[in-house]
């Protein structure tokens, strides 16, 4: 579509961007003034716990290694281990935090406005769009541009469609586009890039460079955000309370899950968020990092210091930046810009991907750019938390081909002992810590949640808590394998110089063929085969070598039957993974649904649970 109606764009309102250098940078850094006291002192108790911890499950492993001298292998094996316990002890320490926090029923102060503010500044609601399913994503812009109204914000706020799609998608996505603005209450444009460069984040520099001067904040979401009227109102205003802060951060509840997979990972991160939220809270303070979506950022401050260059060489390494977020977040901190998570009860919301599938793909695209990270952790005038989120970022993919390593180097070095479990496990004490650090923050989040009547009511009650983490666990054990080898691959790929591609994210299911899922993880069924007969030559090593050759073998079949939505809508009925969302759905949330062409609403969210929102059942405790 080449002719264009003079309204789809307002007129430019240009704003400067210039290329930020991550070699250099004048000046230090400023504290903010919305910092919070004491979070030096807190950060540094969290990462002197990690060392302990670390350093303590090391030394177990040293006293049963070091009995017959130390080898090549067994410092290789300490070494494997004193990074993944860190790892670990450090996730744990964080959700303890957060669970004391929130058992203390205080919380951390943060940027905030009062409920009834009204924002003085105008803002611009960015969607990039990329080749999206383009239903759902217009009825979402609609609920959200009603939800602004009704919370009064009609003259505050104008939403953009920034599509990268490609050129046969603009006919039906401007079609949609048309339909939205004739009976929005708020302004609504759209435009589609006939050239995409640089992803998302140059599709909203884009708007920046051209649209950014007539505006004072831009809210970025995903094409799966949602967020509620009253809670972009209170983030604008928020803004317009504290000059100093260029980005809050918002923590989105995961809904609108339909397959088994969908809905096991939202009830998990609904159950579970909570405590490690409240943990990033406490230590984060005004070096939070940009998640990408659902958070309001100060454009002036944008347009300073978030301009990012291509870096040198070749993709996966080189090229665009593609974890874009956490490096906007560092730059804007290194400005002196405040940059803050903000906790919400209810109003911001994303959803998940259906199938193991997709969200290995994603997972891809976000390995590539959080190992792209590693090139900047020098960059020129950095905050040091801003350098450790990114390490952290990075860190969280390069864990799984360590695991491999360090099962790898144990089997060697049991091999040459002949003590598998003593190699695995020397001491009870270590035993029974590593369990306390790997589930310990499920059973706080748990505790947490059922000792409120409300909190449990949310999720069916009681016994449907309890039974749906009773499933959860053991799903959970039952994939790390699976997701272990699987990040593997893609750490392998990258290293190989092989780029992730730019393909549409899908985000609906109707099922994977167990056929299809077994070629796609026939390489962790071939692994897994290995791993089985290695660890059968000897009885002991099959022992605790089993939970990892079991999942690997059992890839195919947990990937094409969590992909059912049939068997989501039968967990649903059954009371399995519920979360408060889906048993009392906010009107935001039932205004979003997509419509029939005859104006009905289409029941494609949580068909089974919504009769059951009732305020009897919202109260079920037991």
């Amino acid at each position: 579509m080449t002719d264009r109606p003079w309204g789809d764009m307002p007129p430019e309102r240009p704003a400067l961007m210039p290329v930020q250098s991550f070699q250099d940078h004048p000046g230090a850094t400023r504290t903010p003034r919305t910092s919070p006291a004491g979070v030096t002192e807190r950060r540094l108790l969290l990462l002197l716990g990690t060392l302990v911890l670390a350093t303590f499950g090391a030394g177990q492993i040293t006293q049963s290694l070091g009995s017959d001298g130390i080898s090549f292998a067994d410092m290789l094996l300490m070494s494997l281990f004193f990074m993944l316990f860190a790892w670990i002890a450090f996730g744990f320490l964080n959700a303890t935090a957060g669970f004391l926090l929130l058992l203390s029923g205080r919380s951390v102060p943060t940027p905030e406005a009062a409920p009834s503010a009204t924002p003085q500044g105008r803002t611009a609601i960015l969607m990039p769009i990329h080749n999206e399913e383009v239903e759902p994503v217009f009825a979402r812009l609609g609920a959200m541009a009603r939800s602004i109204a009704a919370a009064g914000g009609a003259g505050l706020f104008e939403i953009f469609v920034l599509s990268d799609s490609r050129p046969e998608r603009e006919v039906e996505e401007h079609r949609a586009f048309r339909r939205l603005r004739g009976t929005s209450p708020i302004p609504i444009f759209y435009r589609r890039r006939p050239v995409n460069e640089g992803r998302k984040p140059g599709n909203i520099a884009d708007w920046v460079r051209r649209h950014g001067g007539g505006y004072d904040y831009m809210l970025v979401l995903d094409a799966d955000s949602l967020m509620s009227g009253g809670a972009m109102m209170r983030l604008a205003a928020a803004m317009d309370r504290h000059a100093n802060v260029g980005l809050l951060q918002t923590i989105p509840a995961v809904i609108g899950g339909e397959t088994l997979f969908a809905r096991w990972q939202q009830f998990a991160a609904r159950l579970y968020g909570p405590v490690f939220s409240a943990g990033l809270l406490w230590w984060s303070g005004a070096e939070a990092s940009f998640w990408g979506h659902n958070a309001i950022l100060r454009v002036t401050a944008f347009a300073e210091a978030c301009g990012l260059p291509k870096l040198a060489g070749p993709e996966p390494f080189g090229g665009h930046i593609m974890s874009h977020d956490m490096v906007e977040a560092a730059l804007l901190r290194r400005a002196g810009w405040a940059c803050h998570m903000v906790s919400m009860q209810e109003g911001s919301y994303e959803e998940y991907p259906p199938t193991f599938v997709e969200h290995a793909a994603r997972d891809r695209r976000w390995c590539q750019g959080n190992l792209q990270h590693l090139r900047l952790l020098g960059g020129a005038g950095m905050h040091w938390v801003s350098r450790l989120q990114l390490l952290m970022g990075a860190s969280a993919y390069l864990t799984s081909p360590l695991w491999l390593l360090l099962l790898g180097a144990s089997a060697v070095v049991a091999a040459s002992s002949q003590g598998e479990i003593q190699i695995i496990a020397p001491s009870g004490w270590l035993l029974a810590l590593t369990v306390v650090l790997l589930f310990g923050p499920k059973l706080m989040a748990l505790a947490w949640t059922i000792a409120d009547p409300m909190r449990r009511g949310g999720f069916g009650g009681g016994r449907a808590l309890i039974k749906s983490v009773a499933a959860e666990i053991p799903l959970s054990i039952l994939v790390a394998p699976m997701m272990m080898m699987t990040q593997t691959l893609a750490v392998i790929d990258i290293l190989r110089g092989r780029k992730s591609g730019w393909a549409a994210q899908r985000r609906t299911s109707d099922g994977i063929a167990l056929v299809d899922a077994a070629r796609h993880y026939r390489i962790h069924i071939a692994v897994g085969g290995g791993i089985a007969a290695a660890a059968l030559l000897g009885a002991q090593a099959a022992i605790w070598m089993a939970p990892i050759f079991l999942g690997l073998l059992a890839a195919p079949l947990l990937a094409a039957w969590t992909s059912r939505r049939t068997l989501g809508e039968r967990s649903a009925a059954h009371g399995l993974f519920l979360i408060p969302e889906e048993r009392r759905p906010s009107p935001l949330i039932r205004d979003a649904r997509p419509q029939e062409s005859g104006g009905a609403a289409v029941a494609t969210r949580f068909p089974a649970v919504w009769p059951q929102a009732t305020p009897a059942a919202a109260q079920q405790t037991s």
